[in-house]
């Protein structure tokens, strides 16, 4: 039988408190994404706007950077590519070499998103006194800037597609 612990600390308070932060923020960004168009999979947009932030990506250093396989990462480019977000480009000293480069229409995407998002947030941060604002920048900053590098996705290994 399970039993539970009698008293609890402060930090499991916070974590308890941060976790339903990151369910709400979460649900934010997943009704943001819903309203987008072209709807794509939480994957294809990380794999936009690693190419949008990282210009000389190859398909290798995308599939490493998400943490799946090759042929998962290059479906993943079939799909971007297909849909005019996304666009492979050979060098020209060494065509066995191929950047990603993000289109127009993928900036355009990101863009729409980051907006949506944005005002999402805006509208639950305006409703909150500026000291927590302000504090909740301080936390946010802290976080960025001292987090640890983001886990492999669950089932991102060769076969897992995005």
């Amino acid at each position: 039988m399970c039993r539970e612990r009698d008293t609890e600390s402060p930090s499991d308070v916070v974590g308890r408190q941060l976790v339903e932060a990151v369910e709400n923020l979460v649900a934010l960004w997943f009704s943001a994404v819903e309203e987008v168009r072209p709807r794509l999979p939480p994957r294809q947009i990380r794999a936009l706007r690693a190419v949008r932030g990282r210009p000389a990506l190859n398909v290798t250093a995308l599939a490493e950077h998400l943490h799946i396989g090759l042929p998962a990462a290059s479906r993943l480019c079939d799909r971007l590519e297909a849909a005019g977000l996304l666009v492979r480009c050979p060098q020209p000293d060494d065509r066995r070499e191929v950047r990603l480069e993000i289109t127009a229409q993928g900036r355009r995407f990101l863009t729409d998103l980051t907006e949506r998002l944005s005002l999402r947030l805006s509208t639950v941060f305006d409703g909150a006194p500026p000291t927590q604002r302000v504090r909740l920048e301080q936390l946010l900053s802290a976080f960025y800037e001292g987090g640890p590098s983001p886990a492999p996705e669950p089932g991102a290994d060769a076969g897992a597609e995005g």
